[in-house]
């Protein structure tokens, strides 16, 4: 990286200093660390890290990464990498394709922080853009599935196959254990299908449905719409024999290709799942992509994922929110319709918008060009007398060029194209958005060298008749909704981002102090090569020798990595945390399994876990048994050791969030972890407070086997808005061996996700993040996190208790506030005191997680020491507001409290019917008027959306009525 000049000790003091990055990073300067220690009661941060980390699990050494490298060698060698990926004409298809993302969407959502770094929606009133642009989505995927309700995205279509599965057992009324797939089915669906039906105990049966499918034998089935190898089949005989023998009929349906076929509601299916990559997202070497999944009415309480619902707020106006969350895992946790913690809600953000920007006629403009240019191609090839299998197709063709195969696709790849190797002398060919005239006529020149003869057969040729068949043809309007036409000008689109952006609170305006989340700064130098196109336009499943770049970037990642938290391997396919613990347990489960000892299935989870946790180890075929905690919050080891010995014949393994979920690190962890190795357990470690850890402890070293690393919380990749996010998994040698494969190889054991490195695209951030900071930026940021969570203690403790703390009184890298007294003395709720928060200009911390009536903090090293104490300011104000509760001059339901947040509407109406002043209400302590957020909507009816559920976008004036 560096010349030659710059190695000469004689010009040592001129080389740029790769500390300055790690100084950027860090929020508070050195002269606010040394304030905020004297305030906490340290004299260093090595004396507060000896008082907050057992001495038993630190670590003694240097990770060895060295020291950090400047944004210009870092962005030097990403874009050295980048050039080694070659990008070639993908018409591999097989789920991915090339698009054009509208460089206005671009701009101005992808690359733009008021979008990818907002969080995941829980808090509706500051979440208001968002929700409007999932809720777009929601109804483009409704509209285009012909179904009646749809989610607000999955992470791919393998894992959203997957889940239509669970979903397609819950509700059939077939008592069989057996679920259908179509053998024209993806199959990097195929495979993540068989993973997940395993441990959950169904059998999968792969085949011809016309022929192979016995409806009375399953209890639903998959067919592929249009199958993998373009092939279009009408699935309505088959869906009614599923039907009539009480199953159920999913269907994996191209979105692009709905626009001219007929809707999978129409056709009779229950649900409908697939990607949305197609419309405007790169294929990323695998992702980040939003999955879809819509399905009829009956099903809408037992699908899976995050739903956007419309609701009312206390001032009568429709508002969004999400909607029936008592399905999800952080309520119902083992019993939850799924382990989905991270939806893809930047990526279905981004698919939505593409649809605004189209409209219903731009998609079908797009799609009618693509199926020219299919049918034009397929009619050339039969002039050339090349046998084409496909007779009814979208955009992708099967040809049988038997043992000319291999040679063809290597003079494709010469020629700078990849076709797909569909086996046994098949060749497919995909065309999608980017396809030319010029694509067909270079396709035609791999089938024939005779240059001249193409030339003519291309005059002569007129474009093809469509192979749709006309039964299948798309009769129904779609997306008819104003908002699919309102947005024709880029004037128009450009105004309608900015609208909703407006309305949200994202990193790029203030703290978001969320315990459990780690809300850092996403570097602007971290997310800039994400877009570079050898990143971002290479096909999963290209040739290995075209991905060199990416084979590097994951070695190094890898390693890096594995010297952050001591194991030995590492995967990259989970593309969630949620994922990563489901791939950690299947590798427990696989283990146990090699070695003979596949009864052990017992997964001891302490009460305070993750709804994720419990739910993660359901999928994987365990049984939860829970572990009490005691008065401090720890770990009850006086339970776990009686539970240890009670399952020591089919312990599998404990899951342990470290430091716990209730912001300490607990002394007996390496006790703990002794005691189920004894038993012949393994240890899961979460990954999800690794920001209290690197650099100054190592989860292997403690007793760990395996750990998810949640790369869009400690290794900055951004939430946006709820996803994407990455999982990748650390094991120990020993589980190296049961990691996932690739998932298009049809010999592979394990696959968790549709691509082998997951969402690879993303990678590159917390590939940047870590070369940028280095040894010692690593530590120190650590360090300062948990300096950060001890000021907030030092400063808010006398107003708020604090739950627990550690051994010396310290708190890990968050801490949790108890509202509950405030609720006994005043009635003042902890969602009163969230939405207070909003009037100040905060998004709320976590609320009633892992304790109901709790606030968790977690304020991370990026927020200097000025917004930390804007943030203890606002929660001392809003403790002086409930004291005037509890001191009587105020009644609760009049205060200023309960009616937060307040918005511009309600601050200038007539009259002011309030005991608290307009200026109290949107302009407390603190709150600069030129800068003031103001929400736009106010505290919103959770109750009303849930009893008057609309998932799609309405037309307002008549839902109102």
């Amino acid at each position: 990286m560096f010349s030659q000049v710059e190695n000469l000790p004689a010009f040592a003091g001129l080389k740029a200093d790769g500390a300055a990055f790690a100084a950027r990073h860090i929020g508070p300067t050195p002269d606010e660390q040394a304030a905020m220690l004297h305030t906490v009661g340290a004299s260093s941060l090595d004396e507060l890290t000896d008082q907050t980390l057992p001495a038993a699990i630190r670590v003694g050494r240097p990770l060895g990464l060295g020291d950090g490298w400047t944004e210009t060698e870092v962005l030097d060698r990403l874009r050295e990498l980048a050039g080694q990926n070659q990008v070639l004409t993908s018409l591999i298809g097989q789920g991915y394709y090339g698009t054009v993302l509208p460089a206005v969407i671009q701009r101005n959502i992808l690359e733009n922080p008021a979008w990818y770094t907002a969080y995941t929606p829980y808090q509706p009133e500051i979440s208001q853009g968002r929700l409007e642009a999932l809720l777009n989505f929601q109804t483009m995927i409704i509209e285009l599935t012909g179904l009646d309700i749809a989610n607000a995205s999955l992470l791919d279509e393998a894992t959203a196959a997957a889940e239509a599965m669970a979903l397609a057992k819950r509700v059939a009324k077939s008592a069989s254990n057996t679920f259908f797939v179509d053998a024209d089915c993806h199959p990097q669906t195929i495979a993540v299908l068989k993973t997940r039906a395993e441990p959950m105990g169904f059998a999968i049966q792969v085949g011809n449905p016309a022929t192979d499918m016995n409806a009375a034998d399953v209890f639903g089935a998959l067919f592929q719409y249009p199958g993998s190898s373009g092939q279009i089949i009408d699935p309505r005989a088959l869906v009614d024999a599923l039907h009539a023998a009480g199953g159920i009929a999913v269907m994996a349906a191209d979105p692009l290709a709905l626009t001219l076929l007929a809707a999978p509601g129409e056709l009779g299916a229950d649900i409908a799942i697939g990607s949305t990559q197609r419309f405007g997202i790169p294929m990323g070497f695998g992702g980040p992509h939003a999955a879809y999944m819509a399905v009829r009415d009956a099903y809408k309480r037992s699908m899976p994922g995050r739903l956007v619902g419309v609701s009312v707020d206390s001032e009568g106006r429709p508002a969004y929110r999400l909607a029936l969350q008592t399905r999800e895992q952080h309520i119902r946790r083992e019993k939850a319709t799924s382990n989905i913690c991270t939806a893809q809600v930047l990526l279905a953000v981004i698919a939505g918008m593409y649809a605004v920007y189209h409209g219903p006629e731009g998609l079908k403009a797009i799609g009618r060009r693509v199926h020219g240019l299919a049918t034009t191609l397929a009619a050339g090839l039969r002039e050339l007398g090349v046998t084409v299998q496909t007779t009814a197709f979208f955009d992708t063709i099967t040809v049988d060029a038997g043992d000319a195969a291999p040679a063809l696709l290597a003079r494709a790849c010469d020629m700078g194209m990849n076709l797909r190797n569909a086996g046994a002398g098949r060749i497919g060919i995909s065309l999608d958005e980017t396809s030319t005239i010029k694509t067909v006529l270079d396709v035609w020149n791999v089938f024939c060298t005779d240059r001249d003869r193409v030339g003519h057969m291309a005059l002569k040729l007129g474009q093809a008749a469509s192979t749709v068949p006309e039964a299948l043809v798309r009769q129904s309007a779609f997306m008819q909704q104003a908002v699919f036409g309102s947005c024709r000008s880029e004037t128009d689109m450009l105004r309608y981002l900015r609208r909703l952006s407006d309305k949200d609170l994202a990193l790029d305006r203030s703290m978001i102090p969320l315990g459990s989340c780690t809300m850092k700064l996403n570097a602007t130098v971290e997310m800039l090569p994400i877009t570079w196109s050898g990143f971002c336009d290479l096909h999963p499943f290209a040739p290995a020798d075209q991905a060199q770049g990416y084979q590097t970037l994951f070695k190094d990642l890898e390693s890096w990595l594995c010297a952050i938290s001591g194991y030995d391997a590492v995967s990259f396919q989970p593309n969630s945390g949620a994922q990563g613990e489901y791939a950690g347990l299947l590798a427990i489960r696989a283990y146990h399994q090699a070695r003979g000892q596949g009864e052990r299935n017992v997964c001891l989870i302490p009460a305070s876990a993750h709804g994720t946790n419990p739910a993660s180890a359901q999928m994987a075929g365990m049984k939860v048994v829970v572990v009490k905690c005691d008065a401090g919050g720890n770990i009850d080891l006086e339970d776990m050791q009686a539970k240890v010995t009670a399952h020591a014949a089919d312990l599998s393994a404990v899951m342990i969030t470290y430091p716990s979920t209730h912001g300490v690190f607990e002394e007996n962890m390496r006790a703990i972890c002794d005691m189920v190795h004894a038993a012949g357990g393994q240890v899961y470690v979460d990954g999800a407070n690794m920001n209290a850890q690197v650099g100054l402890a190592r989860p292997a070293d403690y007793g760990g086997d395996v750990s998810h690393f949640n790369l869009h919380k400690t290794f900055c990749i951004p939430h946006g808005g709820g996803g994407p996010g990455m999982g990748p998994i650390g094991v120990r040698a020993h589980l190296a061996p049961f990691l996932p494969g690739n998932p298009a190889d049809p010999a592979v054991g394990m696959a968790v996700s549709a691509a082998q490195f997951g969402s690879a695209s993303i990678l590159p951030i917390s590939w940047a993040y870590i070369r940028l900071m280095g040894d010692a930026g690593l530590k120190r940021a650590t360090q300062v996190a948990i300096l950060n969570a001890n000021y907030i203690v030092s400063r808010l403790s006398e107003a708020y208790p604090v739950l627990y703390r550690g051994a010396k009184g310290r708190v890990a890298h968050e801490c949790i506030l108890d509202l509950r007294p405030i609720k006994d003395s005043a009635g003042v709720t902890v969602d009163d005191m969230a939405k207070r928060l909003v009037d100040y200009g905060f998004h709320a911390p976590t609320v009633s997680f892992p304790v109901a009536g709790t606030f968790m903090i977690e304020p991370t090293e990026s927020e200097g020491k000025a917004e930390l104490d804007r943030f203890c300011n606002a929660m001392l104000a809003i403790r002086e507001e409930v004291r005037a509760v509890e001191k009587g001059d105020v009644a609760v339901e009049q205060s200023v409290l309960r009616h937060a947040p307040h918005t511009g509407a309600a601050v200038t109406a007539e009259p002011w019917e309030h005991p608290y002043s307009r200026q109290q209400a949107c302009f407390p302590p603190g709150v600069n008027p030129a800068t003031k957020y103001w929400p736009n909507v106010a505290r919103i009816d959770n109750v009303y959306g849930d009893r008057n559920l609309v998932c799609s976008c309405p037309d307002i004036a008549e839902w109102m009525e």
